[in-house]
C-alpha cells in the first residue's frame, strides 16, 4: 500500500487535483476490462492504440478514485471526491511509480534479456533455485515497456530473490527498462533475428540489449553472442566450447531423448545428462547451470535439478471438454502474478455463467499472514461459482474465502473424487505449479482427437487487431467477420475475445452461427449476411440484425415486424456499388426508401457496401469509382430518412490502402486472422498453425512405389514418414505428389504420392525424424495456396470440423 502523497515525488507531474491525497493504492489498473474492485486502485489513463481517457467514467463507476492523466483539458469536475496527477506521459509515469517501488528491495534481482530463450530461462531457474530461496519471476513473457512495470510492481517483502524478463523492439527502449529493474545480476541468452525491425543491425540491437547490464555486476551469457565488433562488451561470465569460457563444454552425445554433456568448470570435469536433445534446449540448460554455479550451487544438486526439468507449456490453453465445458490449462507454473492472468482470460469466457477454479499449492511459496490473506482476497473478487485447492498448505487460504470451495491434500486426491464432481457446463480454469502435475486432470477431463490440431494464438488476433486499429482516425468502428467458423479458427472462442477487445459488430453469414454466439453470452450487435425468411424468427430471437439486399427481403421483414407490432428494429441497407452479388442497385434504392419510409417498424443502423478489389493495384481506379458511388448513394440516402447512419465499405485491404473510405466503420476480415491480400506494411501474426504427428516411417528401396495408384515414384532408397492428416481434414488433394511441403524440426520436406482421406506421406530421406515428431502442415500459408491456385481463405476455411482446435494465450 501507498499513499498517493507519497508517490507524488517519484513522478514528473505538472499538477494535481487532489482532494484525498491521503488515498492508498494498491493496484496500477490501466484496463477497466480487468478492475473487479475499484478502491485500491490507481488508473493510468494510457494513450496507445486506444485513449485510455476515454474509459475514466467506466473506472469511476467501479469504484476507482485516483487517477493519472495527460489530457490539460478533461473536466474532473464530472467526478466528485476523485484525485487526479496530470503529466506529459502516464505510461512514464507508471514506469516511474515501478521503479519507486523497486528501490525498496536490497535482494538480488536477475534481469534476463536476448533475442530467444528468456522466458525458458526465466521459469526453469524459478525451478531450479526455488528450494533455497523465496523466488520471485515476472509472469509469463511480460518483458514490455508496461509489461515489465507491471511485473516489479508484485515484488513483496517476502521475496529473497527476483527474476526479471525484459525484451526490446527497437533502438532506445532498454535504459527505461533498466531504470525500473536495476538488476544486480544479468543473463544475456542469445543473439538473433527475431524482432530485428526495429534495428539496423545485430549489432546495434546487441548494444541495446547490453544495456540492461549497466550496473549489474556479474553477467551470464554464452561467448558465441560476441561477434568481433562486439569484443569489449565481453567482461563477464560466459559458457561455450572456447577455452577461454568459465563453463566450457568439451563434448555432446544425444541419443534419442536425452543429451550427456562433458563439462569443464574451475579445473573440475563433470557430466550433466539433459533430458533434451534439441539445440535451444540445451543452450538454455547450459545458461542454466552457469547461473547456478556462479549462485554457489554444487556440482550434485545441479545434476539432480537439471535432469527433472521438463518442456515447458509456456502458453495458457483453452480446450474444449468432455462435460460440455470448456477447460483452460495453465499448468506450468504458479504464482499470484500468473495467477491474477489466467483469472482475467477466465473473466472473457462467456460461453457458461458457471466458472469453476482448480489451483493448487506454489512452489517456492513461503505462506505467511498477509500472503495468504493476499490470496484470498484476490480471489473473492473474482466471478467464480468454485473454487478447488490442492496441497494440504492452502488450508488458511480456504478459510479466508468467501466462494464455496473444496480442498483436496494432493492432486492424486483429487483425482480419485473428480469423477464425484460436478464439473459439467461451466468454464474450468486449471492453474497449478510445476510438481502438482495438474495435467493429468487436464488430460482426463479434455475431449479427446486424433493428433492433429489447429493451433490458435489468441494474443496473434489482439496484435492484428491492434494493428488495424492503429490506421483509425478517432472514432471509427470496427465490425470484425466472424463467419465461416471465424474464417477456420473457431466461434465463441474467438467472438469472446473480440468483444472483450471492444469491438463495435461482429458480423456472421447465416442465422444459426449468430444464434451460437448468443447462447455463448456474446452480447455485442451482430449482423447477419443474407438472411432468408425462414430465418426472421431467430432473428427476433437472438436478437441478430439482418442485411437487408433487395425489395423482396426488405418488405418480407418489414411486414413480418408489422405482425409483430414491432418498431424500430435494426437493420443494415446493402448497396451494389460493383460487386454485383447482393445488394441494392442505383436505381432501386428510391423504391426502398419509400418502404423504408413509409414504415416504424425499421430503423436503418448502417449503410454499406462491398469492394471488388481494394488491395490490387489494377483494379484502384474501380475502387475509387466504388467509393465515390457508395458515397454519393449514402448521402441521397440519409438525406431522405432524415437521419444519419453508420457508413461503411472498408474490407480488410481498403482499411490501409484507402483510409479515405474509413467513414464511420470498417470491416476487418481475413487481416485480423494473420492475412491481406495485398501488401501493407503492418506486423500482422498468423492466428492459426494446422499440425499434425509422423505416424509411423518406413524403409523403402527405390523399386517400391507409395500411395494409392502407385503416384510416389521413388528415385532412390528412401525413408517415408506417414502422417495423420488427409483431404477429409482440410488437407487439399491437390499438394499430393511433391506440391505440398510441410516443416519437421525445422526442415522443409515434400508430400509423396496421393493424398489419402485420413493421412498423406512424406519424404523425409535427408532430415533427421522419428515417429511421434511434431510436424507444421502449412509452413507458408500464402505460398501453398498459390501453389495450387486458391487463396488463403479456401485453405483456412476448409480445415475440417473434426480438427480439434486448441486455443492460447502467450
Amino acid at each position: 500500500m501507498y499513499t498517493l502523497d507519497t508517490i507524488l515525488p517519484y513522478i514528473n507531474h505538472s499538477k494535481i487535483s487532489m482532494p484525498f491525497p491521503q488515498t492508498t493504492f494498491s493496484v496500477l489498473a490501466y484496463d477497466t476490462r480487468k478492475i473487479r474492485v475499484g478502491d485500491h486502485c490507481l488508473f493510468f489513463a494510457l494513450v496507445q492504440q486506444r485513449d485510455g481517457h476515454r474509459y475514466i467514467p467506466e473506472a469511476y463507476e467501479k469504484g476507482v478514485r485516483s487517477f493519472v492523466i495527460s489530457d490539460t483539458e478533461f473536466d474532473v469536475r464530472l467526478y466528485p471526491g476523485a484525485n487526479f496527477v496530470w503529466v506529459e506521459n502516464t505510461l512514464r509515469a507508471l514506469q516511474e511509480i515501478a521503479a519507486y517501488h523497486r528501490s525498496h528491495f536490497s535482494i538480488p534481482i536477475i534481469g534476463i534479456t536476448g533475442s530467444n530463450g528468456k522466458t525458458i530461462v526465466k521459469t526453469w531457474l524459478h525451478q531450479l533455485i526455488s528450494a533455497e530461496y523465496n523466488c520471485y519471476q515476472s509472469p509469463k513473457s511480460y518483458n514490455s515497456q508496461l509489461g515489465v512495470a507491471l511485473s516489479l510492481w508484485n515484488l513483496t517483502a517476502e521475496h529473497k530473490i527476483a527474476l526479471i524478463e525484459a525484451g526490446v523492439s527497437k533502438a532506445g527502449e532498454m535504459a527505461v527498462l533498466e531504470e525500473m529493474i536495476q538488476p544486480t545480476m544479468g543473463i544475456f541468452t542469445s543473439i538473433g533475428p527475431a524482432h530485428q525491425g526495429g534495428f539496423d543491425s545485430l549489432e546495434q540491437k546487441f548494444q541495446e540489449k547490453w544495456k540492461l547490464f549497466k550496473r549489474a555486476k556479474t553477467v551470464v551469457a554464452p561467448s558465441s553472442v560476441w561477434s568481433h565488433s562486439l569484443e569489449e562488451y565481453r567482461d563477464c561470465i560466459t559458457w561455450g566450447r572456447e577455452d577461454s569460457d568459465d563453463l566450457q563444454l568439451l563434448e555432446l552425445h544425444r541419443d534419442r531423448d536425452s543429451t550427456i554433456l562433458e563439462l569443464l568448470y574451475k579445473k573440475q570435469v563433470f557430466s550433466l545428462s539433459v533430458p533434451f536433445i534439441d539445440k535451444a534446449s540445451i543452450d538454455n540448460v547450459l545458461t542454466c547451470t552457469l547461473v547456478m554455479l556462479t549462485l554457489g550451487y554444487g556440482i550434485d544438486v545441479i545434476k539432480i535439478r537439471i535432469l527433472a526439468l521438463r518442456p515447458l507449456e509456456m502458453r495458457l490453453q483453452l480446450k474444449k471438454g468432455k462435460y460440455n465445458n470448456s477447460i483452460i490449462d495453465d499448468t506450468y507454473s504458479n504464482d499470484l502474478a500468473s495467477l491474477q492472468i489466467a483469472l482475467d482470460f477466465l473473466a472473457q469466457q462467456n460461453q457458461s455463467s458457471i466458472k469453476r477454479l482448480i489451483l493448487s499449492d506454489f512452489e517456492g511459496e513461503e505462506w505467511t499472514k498477509s500472503s495468504i490473506l493476499k490470496l484470498a482476497d484476490m480471489l473473492n473478487v473474482q466471478p467464480l461459482d468454485q473454487i478447488i485447492l490442492v496441497g494440504s498448505r492452502l488450508e488458511p487460504v480456504k478459510e479466508n474465502l468467501s466462494i464455496p470451495s473444496l480442498l483436496f491434500e494432493s492432486t492424486d486426491a483429487l483425482l480419485e473424487s473428480l469423477q464425484h464432481l460436478s464439473l459439467v457446463d461451466s468454464v474450468l480454469l486449471l492453474k497449478g505449479g510445476r510438481k502438482f502435475e495438474l495435467e493429468r486432470v487436464s488430460r482426463l477431463l479434455v475431449e479427446k482427437s486424433h493428433d492433429t490440431i489447429l493451433e490458435i494464438n489468441l494474443k496473434a488476433l489482439e496484435n492484428n487487431l491492434s494493428q488495424y486499429r492503429s490506421c483509425l482516425k478517432k472514432g471509427v468502428k470496427i465490425m470484425a467477420m466472424v463467419k465461416a467458423f471465424s474464417y477456420g479458427s473457431g466461434s465463441f472462442e474467438i467472438a469472446n475475445v473480440l468483444q472483450f477487445n471492444k469491438v463495435d459488430y461482429l458480423t456472421v453469414a447465416f442465422v444459426d452461427e449468430g444464434a451460437e454466439l448468443r447462447r455463448a453470452g456474446i452480447t455485442l450487435p451482430i449482423m447477419v449476411l443474407s438472411p432468408h425468411e425462414g430465418t426472421f424468427d431467430d432473428i427476433l430471437l437472438y436478437r441478430l440484425e439482418p442485411e437487408i439486399y433487395s425489395l423482396r427481403i426488405l418488405k418480407s421483414f418489414v411486414a413480418f415486424l408489422k405482425e409483430r407490432s414491432i418498431e424500430a428494429y435494426p437493420v443494415h441497407l446493402k448497396l451494389d456499388t460493383g460487386m454485383h452479388r447482393l445488394g441494392f442497385m442505383k436505381d432501386e434504392i428510391e423504391d426502398a426508401l419509400t418502404i423504408v419510409r413509409s414504415t416504424l417498424s425499421i430503423r436503418v443502423a448502417t449503410l454499406f457496401s462491398h469492394l471488388v478489389g481494394a488491395g490490387s493495384d489494377t483494379l484502384k481506379s474501380f475502387t475509387i469509382e466504388q467509393i465515390s458511388l457508395f458515397e454519393h448513394m449514402a448521402t441521397e440516402i440519409e438525406s431522405s430518412l432524415g437521419y444519419t447512419v453508420i457508413k461503411h465499405i472498408c474490407n480488410t485491404s481498403c482499411i490501409v490502402h484507402h483510409p479515405e473510405a474509413h467513414y464511420d466503420m470498417v470491416r476487418l476480415g481475413i487481416g485480423a486472422y494473420g492475412f491481406d491480400m495485398a501488401p501493407n506494411g503492418l506486423q500482422l501474426e498468423e492466428v492459426g498453425s494446422l499440425k499434425t504427428t509422423i505416424t509411423q516411417i518406413k524403409h523403402l528401396s527405390k523399386t517400391e512405389t507409395v500411395g494409392y495408384d502407385r503416384r510416389g515414384v521413388l528415385l532412390r532408397d528412401s525413408k517415408i514418414a506417414t502422417v495423420k492428416i488427409g483431404y477429409a481434414d482440410g488437407y487439399d488433394r491437390r499438394l499430393g505428389n511433391g506440391v505440398g511441403t510441410m516443416l519437421i524440426n525445422g526442415e522443409s520436406v515434400s508430400t509423396i504420392g496421393n493424398i489419402c482421406m485420413d493421412m498423406c506421406m512424406l519424404d523425409v530421406t535427408d532430415i533427421d525424424a522419428k515417429e511421434g515428431d511434431e510436424v507444421l502442415v502449412f509452413p507458408d500459408l500464402d505460398q501453398v495456396a498459390h501453389n495450387i491456385g486458391t487463396i488463403p481463405y479456401e485453405l483456412l476455411t476448409g480445415i475440417s470440423s473434426r480438427v480439434k482446435r486448441v486455443y492460447f494465450y502467450e
